[in-house]
């Protein structure tokens, strides 16, 4: 009798790990499309001739379509499904990839990275609402951080891409396949993951959750006997039930209570407004340029691109064997310290190296070498914390009411905070140097740690129909 529910246990979880693994190519797309940029950033500026401020908004537009896609996409999700707004995120990411490549100029290459962060936007609400939906509380961080881990499988494959695009041409800007740059095939290589996105999605359920706001109680109960098995099934529609009883689609203006806007939303905006403004981006978006200002050629800057898209990755296989034994809190201060730390140091390497009549820095093998071994500290810190840790949380922490909207507001903040972010750090790079930079992040790292101490809760092993 234990083995045959062992056995049955099994295969639920499998069940759902498909599933989620599905939703979490929108997140491998989110993490292909801001990593795809990296090594064309040069390309692009020398092909369209923008300044550091044009090249600067080049990269973060996306990131303005990142922020309207995320507030816009939860009332598509409530009124007609998580499944059908997935498929529309992965129209947009064959759109932009494709549309990115074609561009001559950089207004038209802003339009099409607008619609990918459009994509991007809404696939970084989709996925964890629709993971947290279906898999059950016991095991349900390990399934959410699939987010995550899709996220950093998608930059570091960006990254070998573009190494080994750029690599087989001779340079980005150089002619590679049917008398097409390379940094063009670069973003076309986006089509081949989210046609696969469109298609997988086709086939995965809708979410339970969404399924009883519909009243389709009997499709609920089939998809949750499918994740849970059929007893528990049973319950847990008694409980959606009682938590949407008398439901409404979320508004904005349900995200106060009593003219106060509900204090764990201001604790998922913090959460998203620090994860990024610790810098992690920039590594991301601009880690080609930071090491070629650091002194490293053309073709190693991109190939550390990829030593950190692997620590990145292994990292959040970490994160994922802990999230649910240690709990969340205990991985984001332990990341805020790791990142605090690194950060600090890599602010004083920066500072005091001497600087070339080119701007560049000027660091000795050994010192260059250090600093790279920091970086990836940095990386290994928020790959295995504030990366999928606070996904995790802005997918748990808000009740079956507002969680859409509220997770799309959150996860809105943290766009706007990658653009302040992407968007400042050219011009930081050009008026006051990596040092400057680096200190910045650091201090918010040190914030962030001390914001957890005071106001995250911890949501390990609590149901979704608990969430106040």
């Amino acid at each position: 009798m234990n083995q045959t529910v062992d056995n049955q246990s099994s295969s639920n979880l499998w069940y759902v790990f498909i599933v989620s693994s599905v939703a979490a190519l929108g997140g491998f797309l989110f993490g292909f499309d801001s990593g795809v940029i990296n090594g064309t950033i040069g390309a692009l500026q020398n092909s369209f001739q923008s300044s550091n401020v044009g090249t600067g908004f080049s990269v973060a537009s996306m990131l303005l379509g990142c922020a309207f896609g995320a507030l816009f996409i939860a009332p598509i999700a409530d009124r007609f499904g998580r499944k059908t707004a997935m498929l529309v995120s992965a129209l947009c990411f064959i759109l932009s990839a494709w549309g990115s490549g074609i561009a001559i100029s950089s207004a038209e290459f802003i339009v099409y990275r607008l619609i990918g962060g459009l994509a991007v936007g809404a696939a970084s609400v989709l996925a964890p609402a629709y993971i947290s939906e279906i898999a059950p509380e016991e095991h349900r961080g390990r399934f959410a951080s699939l987010q995550q881990l899709a996220i950093v499988l998608g930059i570091f494959l960006a990254f070998l891409s573009n190494f080994l695009i750029g690599n087989s041409a001779g340079g980005a800007e150089q002619i590679l396949w049917m008398n097409y740059s390379a940094w063009r095939w670069m973003y076309w290589m986006e089509i081949i993951p989210a046609a696969l996105f469109f298609i997988t999605v086709l086939f995965i359920p809708e979410s339970p959750r969404y399924l009883v706001a519909r009243e389709k109680e009997a499709h609920a109960l089939l998809v949750l006997s499918r994740s849970l098995g059929g007893n528990r099934a049973k319950t847990v529609i008694i409980e959606i039930k009682e938590t949407l009883s008398n439901y409404i689609p979320p508004k904005l203006r349900d995200l106060k209570n009593g003219g106060r806007i509900y204090p764990l939303l201001w604790v998922g905006i913090a959460l998203s407004v620090f994860q990024q403004f610790v810098g992690i981006n920039v590594v991301f978006y601009y880690g080609s340029i930071l090491w070629q200002a650091a002194g490293f050629s053309e073709t190693d800057a991109l190939l550390t691109n990829v030593i950190s898209g692997t620590v990145n990755v292994v990292s959040t296989f970490l994160a994922i064997a802990l999230v649910d034994k240690i709990g969340r809190k205990p991985l984001l201060l332990g990341g805020a310290i790791g990142m605090f730390l690194s950060l600090g140091a890599l602010t004083i390497i920066f500072a005091t190296a001497d600087v070339a009549p080119s701007g560049q820095l000027i660091l000795s093998s050994s010192l260059g070498t250090f600093a790279l071994v920091l970086a990836n500290v940095f990386v290994f810190s928020f790959g295995c914390s504030w990366g999928p840790c606070v996904w995790v949380l802005l997918g748990e922490v808000f009740n079956n009411r507002m969680r859409a909207i509220a997770l799309a507001v959150s996860a809105s903040a943290q766009w706007i905070a990658n653009f302040l972010i992407t968007m400042s750090f050219p011009v930081l790079l050009s008026s006051l140097g990596l040092g400057v930079a680096y200190g910045f992040y650091a201090v918010c790292a040190l914030l962030a740690g001390i914001f957890i101490i005071k106001y995250v809760p911890e949501t390990k092993g609590r149901k979704l129909e608990e969430m106040i």
